[in-house]
């Protein structure tokens, strides 16, 4: 009787320990889109300029401030009241530790006045234009276009008929816009911009990515570098590598005007990465063994596996 007691005793401690780690345990995904967003938008406001921190989080994103309208501000103040529920449950969660219903935090798009919403409208006005490649484009689409009676656009402005070039940046510019009581937009933030929005400057080099986006980017590379198709190149070090700085080149390039799959984004330029190098090291290998055979020494094994086969060729015979 006595041994059931303290089995019933281990048991229901071992019930109470359970749910008390499944109350404290919270499931984190090896990476997601959401964090990968958050970290490129705090890395992208470093490079801008606000009237007020809070401005640097946008409702809704449009290509013209023409379409700050009725109709999107009231969809930006949907969005705005559904990004407020989430981050008032997440709160709620991380604070205590307990899953709780999202309807409990649930904020009314109609409690949100029109004022506070903030839309970033993409545009390049604020931008420098860099005379060298605005010349030379100008006589570019002058040859192309001189017997055409349609003109020529700029890759950056397909609206602009001056062919304008602007200076390069590392990620696409915007403006932050509110509306005042009238639904007139009011400017509130520029990217890559350092002072005040009126006596400031253009600026594409005072921010910074953020710690822990560089650590994502690791963490993708060093996560891909390990798939089966990739892992047994005595060169996978150096692919890694190559993944890394391009990433690091390229991760704030990322609009999210067009998608909201930077994982997507990412995987496709390590996968590029990648390609490059195995490509470079192939080009070297058959290098190595065009000039071994031609001093009458043994290729490589790939090299002799081929010509065993009848398939292999050099590389000056292609």
């Amino acid at each position: 009787m006595v041994f059931y007691k303290k089995v019933d005793t281990v048991c229901q401690t071992m019930l109470v320990y359970a749910n008390c780690l499944r109350r404290v345990k919270i499931k984190h995904n090896y990476l997601n889109n959401k964090d990968i967003l958050k970290e490129i938008h705090k890395s992208k406001s470093t490079y801008c300029s606000f009237l007020d921190p809070k401005d640097a989080d946008y409702d809704m994103i449009v290509d013209n401030v023409k379409k700050i309208n009725k109709k999107n501000i009231l969809e930006a103040r949907k969005n705005r009241a559904e990004r407020l529920t989430k981050l008032a449950h997440e709160a709620a969660v991380l604070a205590t530790g307990e899953k709780q219903k999202m309807d409990q935090f649930e904020i009314k798009y109609t409690k949100i006045p029109a004022t506070d919403v903030v839309f970033r409208v993409m545009t390049w006005e604020h931008i420098p234009i860099d005379d060298v490649k605005t010349t030379k484009a100008r006589n570019t689409a002058k040859e192309l276009y001189e017997d055409e009676d349609e003109p020529a656009h700029t890759e950056y402005d397909e609206d602009d008929p001056k062919h304008n070039k602007y200076v390069k940046v590392n990620f696409p510019p915007f403006y932050h816009y509110k509306v005042d009581e009238e639904n007139n937009p009011v400017l509130v933030g520029k990217s890559h911009w350092r002072g005040p929005l009126d006596t400031g400057s253009f600026s594409k080099d005072h921010g910074a990515m953020t710690k822990k986006l560089a650590l994502m980017f690791m963490k993708l590379c060093e996560r891909y570098a390990t798939r089966s198709n990739w892992r047994g190149y005595t060169y996978n070090d150096e692919m890694r590598s190559q993944a890394l700085l391009q990433l690091s080149q390229i991760g704030l390039q990322f609009d999210e005007s067009k998608s909201q799959n930077p994982f997507a984004y990412y995987t496709a330029a390590i996968t590029n990465s990648f390609t490059r190098v195995l490509n470079i090291e192939k080009r070297n290998q058959n290098l190595r063994d065009d000039i071994l055979e031609m001093n009458n020494l043994n290729p490589s094994y790939t090299r002799q596996g081929q010509s065993s086969g009848g398939s292999g060729s050099s590389y000056y015979d292609e």
